[in-house]
């Protein structure tokens, strides 16, 4: 491999200018500019990433922590993310902490340890305190860590509204809330305003509270058999993608046909949603959407592009399938 001293005596030219040029670290005329890079193509030479980042004071890293990446909607979080920091020069550390705090914790001492220049986070298992400790960027998605970090989100409390304005036309009248909360999450603001509409028309709301950041299948579906045990004449069901299959297999191996006699509705619309049959009706999170607006947040925090904003909720809308 050709070193930089290489490039510089085959483009004539000292190395302090060939670092400037390839390095974009300072002035270097248009023709000089252009012999180096011919030089550099000619000889095959590849930059020293790591000392081109140190001289910049960075690592051209970002860490991104997820509770699970068996979970589809964090999986997709995790692939739009990494597609947006690749494309915009940065490689991606993933954490998946499966529940498991200390993890979390490692991952937040190697960012004060300067071995990424970021990190973006949505798992919700570390105490807040940890997180404002912190002095260098992270953006937090779904979790509201104080004012001094990012959040961005979707509109959960709309996600609900649209949910139970679903079940009110489906006319249920009973109806189970599958949900896990945890302080300061948005999705929070979901299972308040599903509640709340459904009992001001009425509507008998059951909830099952999972624990937060445990996102096992066999556990889904232990719960969707025991809500059908111990409550048969439920004729809906509100939660996220995997909860809400779980229950409508349930529900049909009890001989309930969707959605004649039980209406379901998820949250995400992640690949699942689409792959059961009758396709699940779910309210969905623009999941590309919120990977590029965490990582230009956190861009314009780790460049000091600009001043970025606290709090910033995305939309959501319907996917219509065959369960409401």
């Amino acid at each position: 491999m050709a070193s930089i001293r290489e490039v510089a005596q085959e483009a004539g030219v000292g190395v302090g200018t060939v670092s400037r040029a390839l390095n974009g670290s300072g002035y270097v005329s248009p023709g000089t500019r252009k012999k180096i890079e011919k030089a550099a193509k000619k000889l095959n030479y590849t930059p020293n990433e790591l000392a081109r980042n140190l001289y910049h004071n960075k690592t051209g890293i970002v860490g991104v922590i997820v509770p699970d990446l068996d979970h589809p909607f964090f999986s997709a979080v995790v692939k739009h993310i990494e597609m947006e920091l690749y494309g915009q020069g940065y490689k991606t550390m993933i954490c998946n902490t499966v529940g498991i705090s200390r993890r979390e914790q490692e991952y937040l001492d190697m960012l004060e340890r300067n071995m990424v220049d970021g990190i973006i986070t949505a798992s919700h298992g570390l105490e807040v305190e940890e997180y404002r400790k912190q002095t260098k960027p992270i953006v937090s998605i779904d979790r509201d860590l104080g004012p001094q970090i990012p959040l961005i989100g979707c509109d959960h409390g709309k996600g609900g509204d649209l949910a139970a304005e679903l079940m009110l036309q489906a006319r249920r009248k009973k109806i189970y809330l599958v949900s896990g909360v945890s302080p300061n999450v948005m999705a929070n603001d979901r299972y308040r305003t599903f509640t709340q509409r459904m009992e001001e028309h009425g509507v008998v709301v059951l909830q099952e509270i999972m624990e937060w950041n445990i996102f096992c299948w066999d556990a889904y579906c232990k719960i969707a058999d025991q809500i059908f045990q111990e409550h048969p004449d439920i004729d809906g069901v509100f939660g996220g993608d995997l909860a809400a299959i779980a229950c409508m297999n349930a529900a049909m191996r009890k001989g309930m046909r969707v959605p004649e006699d039980i209406s379901i509705i998820g949250f995400d619309a992640t690949t699942p949603a689409n792959m059961v049959y009758p396709q699940l009706t779910a309210i969905r999170q623009n999941v590309e959407l919120l990977a590029e607006v965490s990582v230009n947040t956190l861009l314009d925090m780790v460049e000091q592009r600009k001043n970025v904003p606290h709090r910033l909720i995305l939309d959501v809308d319907i996917q219509q399938g065959g369960t409401v």
